[in-house]
């Protein structure tokens, strides 16, 4: 069942902007395309996500009775504005990455192909589902390549950016490599696996911990993980948990510890050499306590004896980026005999000034199936294979380099039409599937762009169709003919 979606999900300009469009009969055609500036986290990609939410959003995009009262209140829209709001769905094409995909700065993630009013009503709710799951995406992938064969579990609800934001934060860690949630309605609406341990509110409430450890057991024989560190890690906690570890491999079943505070390399050496020395071998160690994809890469580096890892402020908030920063820019609008002018953002600063067109972006592989460098070009262009490619810096003028046949296997193109006239043209896609791509999506780029400190630059070009368009629109702007 899809769940409308109130259209005043926007900012208020939007609104104000549309009606001025409505009111001046002002409604062309436009392409609008969305992208990002810089890697967040200091990294060198990102993890496409949000896609399967948008569309659905976008397909049940209306203004309530309600909706249109509320705007009628404001006595700032013209009744016939309101009248056409009344009725109004979303008609457009959307061409977009899969999501789950690896992607990098300045290339387009989405290109909306529909009328200016249109355009501008969406931009808010894509740039807030897109931006926020993409970072928290990223975020658990780079949590996750660091845990390497560890189990990272996301335990942010109660630290998430409300309830909205704890549902999308799930759904992008689990994108990005999380294997399951403590978010219980995120278990329900997107099928993610649901999990937890105990809280030392649960060891405090009985008179010891032993007791608190025995009753556990026989209420969760096999989802036996004991908290040990309430009142004294190496003291009480692990040789409590040891009895009810040597009761439960009595009756041929396993448990596990969870530590959650203290110096985890020192305790979890010391934990894991007590279970091994009371025959203990097979029980498992997870840890939590604010921690990051640098603090798990150092324990994984030392190789701290750690099984899992409980995750959750740093991994659900961004930890120390609060948002991706991602854009919405118009690249193109139709010219009175439907032809489609280019537009272009013109800025002092170079980075900030957009790609004109309507694009496309090709991916390109290796003999080893390594992802080699992604070319934006012109949607009208035509790449074959056996082609030898030019790829121009987007910035600097004089930096190219050339492709040679025989130096790449195979390209993809990575724009494909998801949404026509409105209507979502992709089945809802399990997100354990997307998951798995977004996995095999990361194997596909070279180690060397997904270090944490100092990545390599990937290589994001220009074709030399676009670069020649946006050199001529730049001079026309300053009047240089």
């Amino acid at each position: 069942m899809v769940v409308d979606t109130s259209a005043l999900i926007t900012d208020f300009y939007e609104l104000t902007m549309m009606q001025g469009y409505f009111l001046n009969n002002e409604n062309p055609d436009v392409v609008f395309d969305m992208f990002y500036r810089t890697n967040p986290f200091g990294g060198g990609y990102a993890v496409f996500a949000g896609l399967g939410e948008l569309l659905p959003q976008l397909e049940s995009l209306n203004f309530s009775a309600n909706d249109i009262a509320y705007l009628k209140s404001l006595n700032m829209f013209d009744e016939r504005f309101l009248e056409y709001l009344s009725t109004y769905r979303f008609h457009g094409d959307i061409y977009a990455m899969k999501e789950g995909t690896t992607v990098f700065p300045g290339e387009p993630l989405v290109r909306i192909h529909t009328s200016l009013i249109d355009a501008q009503l969406i931009e808010s709710l894509l740039l807030n589902t897109i931006n926020f799951q993409t970072l928290i995406a990223t975020k658990s992938m780079r949590v996750c390549t660091a845990a390497k064969d560890g189990v990272v579990m996301e335990f942010g609800l109660r630290r998430a950016q409300g309830i909205d934001g704890g549902l999308s934060a799930s759904r992008a860690a689990y994108i990005g490599g999380c294997k399951l949630t403590s978010n219980t309605l995120a278990g329900k609406v997107f099928g993610i696996p649901v999990g937890g341990t105990m809280a030392h509110s649960w060891v405090m409430a009985y008179d010891n911990e032993l007791e608190a450890f025995r009753e556990f057991a026989k209420i969760y024989p096999n989802n036996c993980i004991l908290l040990i560190d309430t009142y004294d890690v190496l003291g009480s906690g692990i040789e409590n948990a040891i009895i009810v570890g040597k009761e439960q491999k009595a009756k041929g079943l396993k448990m596990g510890v969870r530590i959650d505070s203290g110096d985890l390399s020192y305790l979890a050496r010391e934990v894991r050499q007590r279970l091994d020395d009371a025959g203990l071998t097979d029980a498992t160690i997870c840890v939590s306590n604010d921690l990051t994809e640098q603090i798990i890469n150092t324990l994984v580096s030392d190789g701290v004896p750690i099984n899992s890892w409980g995750v959750g402020t740093n991994l659900v908030t961004g930890g120390d980026q609060a948002a991706l920063g991602g854009v919405y820019k118009l690249a193109a609008k139709q010219r009175k005999d439907g032809t489609f002018q280019p537009t272009m953002k013109i800025s002092n600063s170079y980075a900030k000034t957009t790609n004109p067109g309507i694009k496309q972006v090709y991916r390109f592989y290796g003999n080893d199936g390594v992802a080699l460098a992604d070319l934006i070009t012109l949607d009208e262009e035509k790449i074959k294979m056996g082609d030898d490619i030019l790829f121009y810096h987007p910035f600097a003028d004089g930096d190219l380099f050339l492709l040679r046949n025989g130096k790449y296997s195979r390209f993809e193109k990575l724009l494909n039409c998801v949404m026509k006239d409105g209507k979502s043209l992709v089945e809802k896609q399990p997100l354990k599937e997307i998951q798995t791509f977004a996995k095999e999506s990361q194997n596909q780029i070279h180690r060397s762009h997904k270090r944490h400190m100092n990545p390599h630059i990937y290589k994001v070009s220009l074709s030399k169709k676009l670069k020649d368009l946006k050199h001529e629109l730049m001079l026309e702007a300053r009047g240089i003919n």
